[in-house]
């Protein structure tokens, strides 16, 4: 009989602790301004993208014809 109290003690004072660390409630939700994200084209021409490429053709070009 006592073990069977002993265990009914612990299960009351372990839902006890259980209930206590589930107290409280959600948190409010931010509310958060939207930011706008603005990208920069102005700057951009389609001359950029191939200024490497044809440095490096010409490199090519010259090692090819360095090894004649």
């Amino acid at each position: 009989m006592t073990l069977l109290r002993s265990a009914a003690a612990a299960t009351a004072a372990l839902g006890l602790l259980a209930s206590s660390a589930a107290a409280g409630g959600m948190a409010p939700p931010v509310e958060m301004a939207p930011v706008e994200i603005i990208e920069d084209t102005g700057n951009a021409s389609s001359s950029a993208g191939l200024i490497i490429p044809l440095i490096l053709v010409a490199l090519i070009a010259a090692a090819v014809s360095a090894e004649d």
